[in-house]
């Protein structure tokens, strides 16, 4: 999988909102009800990257869950990274 172009990585975070380029990954924070909804949440990105085969970074804190992906065997972003993410954020029924 190639690396993203600056531009390519620009045009990108742009078709995912909440998501946010922290160096060589793109990170969104998910603040949900409480901790069974956080858990769901993280259940259902779980499914997710693994139909996908790309797993993101995740930390559950309470409520809030904060996911970072990032291509590493290819060293930085790629288009798997923000296919994933418009995939996870399919799931904003869960946060309500």
């Amino acid at each position: 999988m190639d690396l993203l172009t600056q531009e390519q990585i620009t045009d990108r975070l742009a078709e995912v909102p909440g998501w946010a380029r922290q160096g060589d990954a793109i990170v969104h924070v998910q603040t949900l009800a409480g901790f069974a909804a956080a858990m769901l949440y993280v259940t259902a990105v779980g499914y997710l990257a693994e139909a996908a085969d790309h797993h993101p970074d995740i930390l559950i804190q309470w409520n809030k869950v904060t996911l970072t992906l990032s291509t590493h065997s290819a060293g930085g972003l790629t288009a798997k990274d923000f296919a994933l993410a418009r995939r996870i954020d399919g799931l904003s029924d869960l946060s309500a």
